[in-house]
């Protein structure tokens, strides 16, 4: 059975990936990554979501420099030096893609990000699947028509709702993200499956949590992990 539900996430990662590799999609930020002074410009990477990309392991406190936009900027510098990156996150927790579809405007599009990300769908099951993906269409196609680039993510994990499942409600969004990917021909980064795999390899979920459904330092770091593949 273990080896069955291995196969189904190789299956999972590789059927979802966008269109467009994953090394290839930002192949002109990684270009404008590499410039010095006085050639180069700031880069504006903003993070749009709930609690988890804004900070918050056990409510209320909320560890910012260990949250997964702060890890990806840690291993960008390292690997830019000479880049001007600006992390700016415009999470809040306990919001829904509902409200941050509300403000995407005035709150996000107002920063000029040169690359957006997504991370909605852990709180948008109280909107449904189908009023979720209004709402992630909505935000998508104004960012394309401010052309810019997205990365969207699937959910980090609830300790509820059991991983090793394959149609819980977390997978539902999560495959519903994945065809969003496809569709608009934007970036993934495939949380959901990662944790998926961490522990249908045996490993604990427990270890990768700060709470219930916030995820601690390793599982940050996890997030950031399939993010940073579209900077190599």
């Amino acid at each position: 059975m273990k080896s069955l539900h291995l196969i189904l996430i190789s299956f999972v990662l590789f059927a979802f990936q966008p269109k467009e590799n994953t090394s290839d999609y930002l192949n002109d930020l990684k270009i404008e990554f590499q410039k010095k002074w006085p050639e180069n410009r700031t880069i504006n990477l903003v993070f749009h979501g709930h609690s988890v990309p804004a900070g918050y392991f056990k409510t209320p406190i909320v560890n910012t420099l260990e949250s997964y936009p702060y890890l990806v900027l840690k291993e960008l510098k390292a690997q830019y030096p000479y880049a001007v990156i600006n992390i700016i996150n415009t999470s809040i927790g306990g919001e829904d893609s509902k409200s941050g579809a509300q403000r995407f405007k005035s709150d996000v599009l107002i920063h000029k990000p040169d690359v957006l990300f997504i991370d909605y769908a852990l709180n948008d099951r109280r909107l449904g699947i189908d009023s979720a993906k209004v709402e992630w269409e909505s935000m998508i196609q104004m960012a394309l028509e401010a052309d810019i680039k997205i990365i969207l993510l699937t959910p980090s994990p609830d300790q509820k709702i059991d991983l090793k499942e394959d149609d819980s409600i977390l997978d539902q969004h999560a495959n519903q993200i994945r065809a969003l990917s496809e569709k608009y021909e934007v970036g993934l980064a495939d949380s959901y499956a990662l944790f998926k795999n961490e522990v249908i390899s045996g490993g604990e979920l427990l270890s990768l949590m700060s709470q219930g459904n916030h995820p601690n330092e390793n599982g940050h770091a996890l997030i950031a992990k399939g993010i940073l593949e579209y900077f190599k």
